[in-house]
C-alpha cells in the first residue's frame, strides 16, 4: 500500500550534478553492442561520464569497446586482466568502477541493460536532495510473449512492490544492481564490500542492507528512469538466477527477515487454509475473507502496476498470486543452498 499511494514531493529547485555511470561486464559483447549506446546518447545537461569495467573478457569485448570510444568521448574503459582471489562475483570490478569514477554520484547497471528513455541519468539525479545518499529505480524485463516472460516480470514487479515499499516507509533493505544510485562518500564510508566479500552476489542488496538508513534513501519510479533487461529465455535459466539472487536474504537484518518471511508465509498458506476452512468450517464465511482480501489485493496491485508500467500483468493477478504458492516451493531450497562464485 506504500507504493500504492505513493506520491513523490514536488520540487521546488533543481540542481544538476556530475555523474559517473558504471557498468560491469564480463564477456558480454553481444549485449555490450545492444545495450550501451543507450547509456551513451544520454540527453543530460552537465558534466558526466561512463566507465565500463572490462573484467577479463575472452570475447571481442574490447576491441567493441574501442570502436565506441572514437565516438563517445564520455566513454571511459577499465580492463582488468587479473583475477581478484578470494572476491567472487562483480564485486571487485564494481569496487574498482566505483574508485574509478570522477564523481560523487554514481549510477550502476549491467550489461544486458538499456535505460528505458535518454533521460535516466537526469531523472535519477533528480532525486538527491541535501540529506540523499542513495535512490533506488526500478529495472523491470522486456515485455514477450509465453507464461515464463509474465512469470519473470510479476517476481520482479513483486519484489520491486515489496523493497520500494519499505524504502518509502523509512525501513529500506535492498535495491537492484540494473538501476542503482549512490554517492562514493557512503560506499568508502561503509568500506565498500568488504563486510560480504565471500559472497558472490550482494554487491546491490547487502550493500543497501548496510548503508542505507531511514532518513537517506528515496526512490525513483518516473518511467523514464526505468532500465529494461533480456529476460531468462529458460526454466533453468530462471531457476539458476534466483537461485543465486536469493542465497543473500540469509544476511538481510532480523527485523527485514522476520518481516518478509512473515509476509511469504501468509501468502504461502493462505490458498491451502482457504481450502480446508471451505471443506472442514464454513464456505461462506471463508469466502468473505477471500472476497476482501481479493478486493484490496485488487486494488494495491492495480495502482502499483500503473506506477510501474506492468497493467498488462492486472488480469492475471489472481493467477499468479496462486502461483507465489509454487514458487516458494520451488525457490525455497535457495535459502539453504551454498551460493555459486561465479558472477
Amino acid at each position: 500500500m506504500r507504493l500504492a499511494f505513493y506520491k513523490p514531493k514536488a520540487k521546488t529547485s533543481f540542481q544538476t550534478q556530475p555523474v559517473s555511470v558504471i557498468i560491469c561486464a564480463r564477456d558480454e559483447a553481444a549485449n555490450l553492442a545492444k545495450n550501451l549506446p543507450g547509456s551513451l546518447v544520454q540527453q543530460y545537461r552537465t558534466t558526466h561520464e561512463v566507465i565500463v569495467v572490462d573484467d577479463n573478457s575472452f570475447d571481442d569485448s574490447k576491441y567493441l569497446l574501442e570502436e565506441f570510444q572514437k565516438t563517445f568521448k564520455q566513454l571511459h574503459v577499465v580492463e582488468l586482466k587479473q583475477e581478484a582471489k578470494f572476491i567472487p562475483g562483480k564485486k571487485f570490478p564494481l569496487s574498482i568502477g566505483i574508485k574509478t569514477a570522477k564523481y560523487e554520484l554514481v549510477l550502476l547497471t549491467d550489461a544486458d541493460c538499456v535505460p528505458a528513455s535518454e533521460f535516466w541519468i537526469d531523472k535519477m539525479q533528480e532525486t538527491y536532495e541535501e540529506d540523499t545518499e542513495i535512490v533506488l529505480g526500478y529495472g523491470p524485463y522486456h515485455k514477450k510473449n509465453g507464461l515464463l516472460n509474465k512469470l519473470i516480470r510479476w517476481e520482479t514487479f513483486h519484489t520491486a512492490m515489496q523493497y520500494l515499499s519499505y524504502a518509502i516507509a523509512g525501513k529500506p533493505y535492498m535495491g537492484v544492481g540494473r538501476n542503482l544510485s549512490y554517492k562514493k562518500s557512503v560506499f568508502f564510508r561503509h568500506k565498500g564490500f568488504t563486510a560480504h566479500n565471500n559472497i558472490a552476489s550482494g554487491d546491490d542488496d547487502l550493500f543497501i542492507k548496510t548503508a542505507a538508513t531511514p532518513t537517506n534513501t528515496k526512490i525513483n519510479i518516473d518511467a523514464d528512469t526505468f532500465t529494461l533487461s533480456e529476460p531468462a529465455k529458460s526454466w533453468g535459466q530462471w531457476l539458476k538466477q534466483k537461485r543465486r539472487h536469493y542465497s543473500t536474504a540469509k544476511y538481510y537484518k532480523g527485523i527485514h527477515k522476520f518481516l518478509l518471511g512473515l509476509y511469504s508465509l501468509s501468502q504461502f498458506l493462505f490458498y491451502p487454509l482457504l481450502i480446508a476452512s471451505i471443506l472442514f468450517y464454513g464456505w461462506q464465511y471463508a469466502l468473505i475473507v477471500f472476497g476482501i482480501r481479493f478486493i484490496m489485493q485488487g486494488i494495491v496491485y492495480y495502482k502499483c502496476m500503473k506506477k510501474l508500467n506492468e497493467t498488462d500483468l492486472y488480469p492475471w493477478f489472481l493467477f499468479l498470486d496462486i502461483w507465489m504458492f509454487f514458487y516458494y516451493i520451488i525457490f525455497s531450497l535457495a535459502l539453504i543452498r551454498r551460493p555459486g562464485r561465479k558472477w
